[in-house]
């Protein structure tokens, strides 16, 4: 593991629920795996009126969110807790920081910090570059003695110009090097496996490309409603809330060239690329014929009636909002010309999955014929549950004759659970922010890429008259022609909660001994 400067991290925004629920949980997870460095404080700030041990007490001692059934949890928490402390803004956040900057000195010099800052904005976006103006106008974000990084939480705009906007009010105060944009998608192992996967497998590599590769399919799917979100969603939708910001980001590391190194920025760079080289659709009739937007609606769901959105708390009884989106786009570039790209995300589907399916193309000459078209090979690497990567090939069916049928060969990241701490999604961005270390965080020119890409079909979706909102049932796979936007004879890998999809698959992972039955 990469070394870890003695730092403080300050917390804006503090006495709100990410907070509560996932900061200071991740942060209580680095310190019991001793992950954290020995001089490390945590800051937290905000309007609201609290003391160093009301902090401690709100987010740790008394949080359903920060659980632990260990023998010494008491005092392990206790411990944790010796390194929080808290400072009141007073009324709002357009104010003199010079309090602030005082309180943070004073820990800085109680603790040995070294003047290493990092600064997590867990506020709305709209008030990011007061804050920013004001942490440089008592000079920390002047790096020199010790370094200073900001951290910024999604939504990163709401459109092109205003993610531009955004980037440009940080960037005054901040160089774009100290600027973390946080997507908690890219925290997940999987994710992050797909760059190993691609790259360190010689048997992938070399086929990644169009000449193999007949066409790749991205699934978001939730079971849920919008729940108590109505009133944000309802000004979002799902092509902001996922598609823009989460979903680009895996379509950008499986398109994404090899990089010349591990290197963050290298990384980086061939991300930005990918983004770049998108077909951008710009006319009514590409975009008509290439995405799909819906809405779902009422239904009995295992004997319960579920709210349609519209009647959703918070949401506008003749909302155009979409709850689903499918879209089909090409990548302009050697690697994926032609090859399309069908990426959906959706509320209230049968199950929670997020998979990314490889289509191979059929082999070119057809020895076995008449054989069915689901045959054709399948790399399915499943992001969520059920971690895990398929390949789905064909075999002989036993007997006499050449019969095809489907056989699958799976590994699962359980498999690899034992004994290894695998960490969660903010545990592991807050120690790579922490390292230094911006592989798995957003730059300004990635961000701004996919807006370019997804604000003309926002425009269309909201201003056409030809645009189309399609109701589907909650729980099912939505709109009923979706299938139609799969080229051929394709159609939507709609998959269960588990990563092999045949009737007959099951899991017995009862365990005994710490050794797992199957």
């Amino acid at each position: 593991m990469k070394s870890i400067d003695r730092q403080m991290l300050i917390i804006f925004g503090a006495s709100g629920d990410l907070t509560k629920r996932k900061l200071i949980p991740a942060l209580y997870e680095l310190h019991k795996g001793n992950f954290l460095p020995k001089n490390f404080v945590v800051l937290g700030t905000s309007r609201s009126d609290l003391t160093d041990d009301d902090f401690r007490n709100r987010v740790v001692f008394n949080s359903e969110f920060l659980k632990d059934e260990s023998e010494h949890a008491e005092a392990t928490k206790a411990e944790f807790a010796k390194k929080l402390f808290y400072k009141d803004l007073g009324d709002g956040y357009d104010t003199d920081f010079t309090p602030l900057k005082e309180k943070i000195h004073v820990l800085n010099d109680e603790f040995k910090i070294n003047h290493n800052f990092v600064f997590y904005f867990s506020l709305p976006p709209s008030i990011y570059e007061t804050v920013a103006k004001n942490l440089a106008a008592v000079d920390l974000s002047v790096e020199g003695v010790g370094w200073k990084r900001l951290i910024v939480e999604k939504p990163f705009g709401y459109s092109l110009e205003t993610a531009k906007e955004l980037n440009k009010g940080l960037q005054k105060y901040f160089r774009e090097s100290q600027i973390y944009r946080i997507d908690h998608y890219l925290g997940k192992e999987t994710v992050q496996n797909l760059l190993v996967t691609r790259f360190s497998n010689t048997i992938f590599e070399p086929l990644w490309n169009r000449n193999y590769i007949r066409h790749i399919e991205i699934t978001n799917a939730e079971s849920v409603g919008v729940g108590n979100r109505g009133g944000y969603y309802d000004k979002s939708g799902a092509l902001r809330d996922m598609f823009q910001n989460h979903l680009m980001q895996i379509v950008s590391i499986v398109a994404m060239e090899p990089p010349i190194s591990d290197d963050p920025e290298e990384i980086r760079n061939e991300k930005v690329k990918a983004l770049k080289a998108l077909r951008i659709m710009e006319d009514d009739e590409t975009i008509f014929d290439h995405t799909i937007k819906g809405q779902y609606t009422s239904a009995v769901i295992n004997g319960e009636i579920v709210k349609g959105y519209r009647q959703e708390e918070g949401v506008a009884p003749d909302s155009i909002t979409e709850t689903f989106a499918a879209i089909k786009f090409y990548i302009d570039n050697w690697r994926w010309k032609d090859v399309p790209f069908y990426v959906r995300t959706a509320k209230r589907m049968p199950t929670k999955v997020t998979e990314i399916v490889i289509h191979f193309k059929p082999s070119h000459h057809h020895i076995f014929k008449d054989q069915d078209f689901d045959t054709d090979n399948k790399l399915v690497i499943r992001i969520q549950p059920d971690e895990g990567i398929l390949i789905k090939f064909g075999v002989k069916v036993p007997g006499q004759g050449f019969n095809v049928e489907r056989a699958n060969m799976d590994f699962y990241y359980s498999d690899l659970d034992e004994g290894n701490n695998i960490m969660e999604a903010y545990e592991r961005l807050l120690l790579d922010a922490m390292q230094g270390d911006a592989t798995l965080y957003a730059r300004a020119d990635e961000v701004e890429a996919a807006w370019a890409f997804v604000d003309p079909i926002l425009k269309y979706w909201n201003e056409s008259k030809s645009a189309t909102v399609h109701g589907y049932s909650a729980g099912v796979w939505g709109p009923l022609h979706a299938d139609d936007l799969i080229e051929g004879r394709g159609f939507w890998r709609n998959p269960s909660k588990n990563l092999a999809d045949e009737p007959s698959y099951c899991v017995l992972n009862i365990k005994k001994n710490g050794k797992k039955n199957i």
